[in-house]
C-alpha cells in the first residue's frame, strides 16, 4: 500500500452563498499553504468593517465584479489579521516563524490560519494586544489617507467619528496638530470625546453644515449629507474627503463619488474620493503612532470565531461604535 498523507485542516467561517449573516458557517476546511512570497499566519484575532458586510451580503451589486458574480470567489471571508508567523515562503525574507504580526489580506482571515504577502503584513505594535492590533490594518490604514495633507492648526471635521475609520482619523488628524470636530448620534457622544475630539456634534440636535463655521478638511464616512451642504462648511480653498458610505443596493457610493469628481471640476474646494490600498508603508506608519501613544483602538465588543454570524449581524443593525473584533483559538 502507498504512503497515505493525512491533509491538514482547520476551523474557519465559511460562505457559499451572499446572503445575511446566516449564510456564514462555522467549519473545517483545509489548512492553506504558503506561496514563495506569502507568510502563514497563526491568527489570533481579526476585526470586522464594512467591506466584510458587503462581502458577505454582496451589496452594493457591483462590489460582485471583484468577489464573484454568483457566489463569493474566496469562501473564507475576513480582512484584517493579527497573529503569529506559522511558515513562511522560499521568497520571504524580512520574516519569520514566531514573529508576532498584523495585516490586511485580500480574505481568508476569519480561520486558524491564513496565507498573506508578505508585503502586505508588518510586525505587531508592541503596546498593542492582538485584538487591538486586529483593528488597525482597513480601518486605520484608510484613516491614513482620509487625513491625507492635514497641517497644524487646521480645522477637521470627521462626519462618523464613532466608527472605526472615524474614530481613527481622529486620532490621527490630532497627531498631525489639527483642530478636530467629531460628528456622531447622541448616544455614542462619549465614546468620540474618549478618542480625543476637539468638538462634538450630535447630529440629532445640531447641522453642522449650516451653524456657519468652516473647516479645512471635512472627512464623510456616512453619505448622509448632499455635496452642496458639505460645501457649505468647507474653507474656500478647503478639501472633502468621501469615503464610503451612502447609495443604492446597485453600484452604492460609486455615483456620489463620481458626482464629487465633476464638481470638482467647477470649484475651488477639493472634493476628492478616498479609494485606500493596503501596504507595508501603511502598516510601519500605523505601529509608529501606536507605540507613540497616539492610536488606541476602540474596541466595543469580542466575539469568538463561530460567533462571527452574530457578531457581523450586530455591526449591519447598529450605528458604528468602535470595533468589533473576532478572536480565535489556535486548539485543533
Amino acid at each position: 500500500m502507498g504512503a497515505h498523507t493525512e491533509t491538514r485542516t482547520m476551523q474557519a467561517i465559511v460562505q457559499r452563498a451572499y446572503g445575511s449573516p446566516e449564510v456564514l458557517t462555522y467549519g473545517t476546511v483545509p489548512r492553506p499553504a504558503p506561496k514563495a512570497d506569502e507568510v502563514l499566519i497563526a491568527v489570533r484575532a481579526s476585526s470586522l468593517n464594512f467591506a466584510d458586510v458587503a462581502m458577505v451580503t454582496g451589496r452594493p451589486a457591483l462590489i460582485r465584479a471583484v468577489s464573484g458574480l454568483r457566489k463569493p470567489k474566496h469562501p473564507v471571508p475576513g480582512k484584517d489579521v493579527a497573529g503569529v508567523v506559522e511558515a513562511v515562503g522560499a521568497e520571504v525574507t524580512d520574516l519569520r516563524p514566531g514573529d508576532e504580526v498584523f495585516g490586511e489580506a485580500v480574505a481568508g482571515v476569519w480561520a486558524q490560519y491564513v496565507c498573506v504577502p508578505a508585503t502586505l503584513v508588518a510586525p505587531k505594535p508592541a503596546n498593542l494586544t492582538f485584538e487591538q492590533a486586529a483593528t488597525l490594518p482597513l480601518a486605520a490604514g484608510t484613516a491614513l489617507d482620509c487625513v491625507a495633507g492635514v497641517q497644524p492648526g487646521q480645522k477637521v471635521l470627521v462626519n462618523g467619528a464613532s466608527g472605526g475609520v472615524g474614530s481613527f482619523s481622529v486620532q490621527v488628524a490630532k497627531a498631525l496638530g489639527a483642530e478636530v470636530t467629531g460628528v456622531c448620534s447622541g448616544r455614542n457622544v462619549e465614546l468620540v470625546r474618549g478618542v480625543g475630539v476637539d468638538h462634538v456634534v450630535d447630529y440629532e440636535r445640531s447641522d453642522f453644515t449650516s451653524d456657519g463655521t468652516r473647516y479645512d478638511l471635512i472627512i464623510d464616512l456616512v453619505g448622509n449629507r448632499s455635496l452642496a451642504a458639505y460645501r457649505r462648511a468647507l474653507a474656500p480653498q478647503g478639501t472633502l474627503h468621501l469615503s464610503g458610505g451612502g447609495g443604492g443596493r446597485i453600484i452604492g457610493p460609486l455615483a456620489r463619488l463620481a458626482q464629487a469628481l465633476v464638481v470638482n471640476l467647477f470649484v475651488g474646494q477639493h472634493l476628492r474620493p478616498v479609494l485606500a490600498t493596503p501596504s507595508r508603508g501603511k502598516l510601519d506608519r500605523l505601529r509608529e503612532l501606536a507605540e507613540a501613544g497616539s492610536l488606541t483602538p476602540a474596541i466595543e465588543r469580542t466575539y469568538p470565531l463561530s460567533d462571527a454570524p452574530e457578531a457581523m449581524r450586530r455591526l449591519q443593525e447598529e450605528h458604528a461604535r468602535g470595533k468589533t473584533v473576532l478572536t480565535v483559538a489556535q486548539e485543533s
